[in-house]
């Protein structure tokens, strides 16, 4: 039986709101944005809008290629070569690609030089390396997090500690992985890690983009000024949030009877609109391309628009070992880490951040 209340209970998660101004200098949403690092989706939702403007659209499809590659030996993020050419001269994202976080080995690199490897006790014992314990391991510590900054090592290859550490990745421990990696950067040609990687059959990608015009769409009524919502006259940005997930996961709206897969309908107050546009893009999203669409949303409202507001919502990896910055992530019964913004007409915003239960308050 108590067995069964666990699964009947609602997932604790985390959520975060603030509301600020782009305009304001203390606004924090560039730095927020720029420090979710491993980002799977992003999202945008245009009311009173039947077709992107030709600076979205050219966004969209400039997002950015990334690179698979398949057992990839972990030795080859640190090696001097790899450092110089990619981790001082832009801004280098690695993740494991088909790892669970709560069940394998995983591992992160971050644009700051930080390599994060989550590893379970065995692995872990094995490489030699100092660690500390995971937070989400429960009272008997199954899961360890390592911690190594490539830029620091960088100038000190010849130190015992650089030894060490190529030792246990190359021999004492060899550990391969299946990468997702992307790097920004700026005056060197995009071809530079297909070419860098050719000898393990590196695979370039771009993202998936689907855009899709949405008729008749009943939206919530927001103010910018009602972070908390006011009965009657706004809704509330966590009933925003849920209203967000149906539109996309296209369920509908209406509450009708005969429908057995939803009984979710519009918060109130609500209002129509002739027509929404959707456009989403999947893949693995750097921050800075992210950066440009909200920018390039925030120019949205520069001539008068029928539209009170838009949103931009970004979705991280379930199995990232971190979250926002160097926070540690877990999975649990979700692994959600994500972000939403509401970008009002008059250049205010609501930022809403949420986790899931194995993560600490998002920053």
């Amino acid at each position: 039986m108590a067995t069964l209340r666990r699964l009947r209970q609602v997932p604790r998660h985390l959520l975060v709101c603030e509301k600020s101004n782009f305009g304001d200098d203390k606004s924090r949403h560039r730095h927020l944005v720029e420090t979710h690092y491993h980002n799977y989706r992003v999202s945008f939702l245009i009311p009173e809008c039947g077709i992107l403007s030709k600076e979205l659209k050219s966004l969209v499809m400039e997002t950015g290629a990334y690179y698979f590659v398949k057992n990839l030996p972990l030795h080859e993020l640190i090696t001097q070569e790899f450092i110089n050419t990619f981790v001082k001269k832009g801004s280098c994202y690695a993740l494991s690609y088909n790892t669970n976080i709560d069940e394998d080995n995983t591992v992160a690199l971050l644009p700051n030089g930080k390599l994060i490897l989550s590893l379970d006790k065995d692995t872990y014992e094995e490489t030699g390396l100092q660690g500390r314990p995971s937070r989400y391991s429960g009272r008997k510590i199954m899961k360890f997090i390592i911690s190594i900054d490539l830029m620091d090592l960088s100038f000190k290859l010849d130190s015992k500690k650089y030894e060490r550490i190529s030792w246990s990745f190359k021999e004492k421990k060899p550990l391969k992985f299946d990468f997702l990696l992307a790097w920004h950067h700026t005056g060197v040609g995009d071809s530079a890690m297909m070419s860098y990687f050719s000898s393990y059959g590196i695979q370039e990608h771009q993202p998936k983009v689907a855009v899709s015009t949405m008729t008749e769409l009943q939206c919530p009524v927001l103010q910018s000024s009602e972070l908390r919502g006011k009965p009657g006259a706004a809704c509330s940005p966590g009933e925003l949030l849920d209203w967000l997930g149906a539109v996309f996961s296209n369920a509908k709206l209406n509450n009708e009877p005969n429908n057995f897969i939803s009984t979710y309908c519009c918060p109130q107050p609500s209002t129509v609109v002739a027509k929404a546009c959707l456009c989403t893009i999947t893949g693995f999203i750097l921050p800075e391309k992210i950066c440009l669409l909200l920018e390039q949303l925030c120019r949205y409202f520069d001539e008068p628009k029928l539209a009170p507001w838009v949103t931009l919502s970004v979705q991280g990896f379930a199995d990232s070992p971190v979250s926002w910055r160097e926070n540690e992530h877990g999975f649990q019964k979700g692994g959600e880490h994500l972000y939403n913004f509401v970008i009002f007409n008059n250049q205010d915003y609501w930022l809403q951040m949420a986790v899931g239960a194995n993560d600490d308050c998002p920053p």
